[in-house]
């Protein structure tokens, strides 16, 4: 499927409490599934996420609802192929950009579930971003990035602006995050507190300049959301 792009300014998303029926339906084989990701990759924790159903862009306004799952559920609903389309991954992502016009970005640990993957720093949003009975995908992005990378709010000026990025059951919506430094130095920056993480979910960093930087890592959103900056900025 090919990738679209919307530019959205403001974002509606309830935490609707809700049954998954595929979760409930698949438990015997969803945890099954699970035994067999964890003994490849002891790391993985059945936290709590969130994800996504009625998905609706309307000019410039994002809306969804957000119901709460188990991340064997959602591990098993994606390796599965996506079975239930009636529900999205829907996430935050900061894309970092320096002050010289590239783009920073991380790979993922192979102890992770996405191990080897090139993406901006993100995760699919859980507990801790629900504010009330909505989901607050700002605070998910800031969480995620600290936790990351260290940066903090301060470390960066975010746009007020989201690009969501929908590539099947999956919308990413990506909030460009300028840094006053240039990519090296950001890239050092983030490395220093890498080495000092225990277990840090990194294990490289990746700038991108140009489309000619793009490796087969990075995921399609993430190359698509990419070339239409490049060519913005070019």
């Amino acid at each position: 499927m090919n990738p679209v792009i919307h530019r959205v300014i403001t974002l509606d998303l309830a935490f609707t409490p809700s049954p998954w029926a595929f979760a409930d339906q698949r438990r015997a084989e969803i945890d099954s599934h699970f035994a067999q990701k964890q003994g490849e990759k002891p790391g993985l924790f059945n936290g709590r996420v969130l994800l996504g159903r009625n998905p609706v862009f309307a000019g410039t306004h994002f809306s969804a609802d957000y119901f709460e799952t188990d991340f064997a559920s959602f591990l098993a609903w994606r390796d599965f192929g996506f079975h239930d389309q009636d529900v999205f991954n829907g996430f935050g992502m900061g894309a970092l950009r320096s002050d010289d016009g590239a783009y920073v970005l991380g790979e993922m640990g192979m102890g992770t579930a996405n191990g080897g993957k090139i993406y901006f720093p993100s995760g699919t949003p859980d507990l801790d971003d629900i504010n009330g009975d909505r989901v607050d995908l700002a605070a998910s992005v800031a969480r995620e990035v600290e936790e990351e990378t260290g940066l903090s709010p301060a470390d960066y000026r975010a746009a007020q602006d989201w690009h969501g990025v929908v590539t099947g059951s999956s919308i990413a919506l990506m909030r460009v995050l300028d840094v006053a430094m240039p990519a090296a130095a950001l890239c050092a920056k983030i490395e220093a507190n890498l080495a000092q993480q225990a277990t840090p979910e990194l294990s490289a960093m990746h700038v991108v300049r140009r489309v000619a930087d793009f490796t087969p890592a990075m995921p399609l959103f993430v190359t698509a959301f990419l070339e239409a900056q490049l060519q913005t900025s070019g």
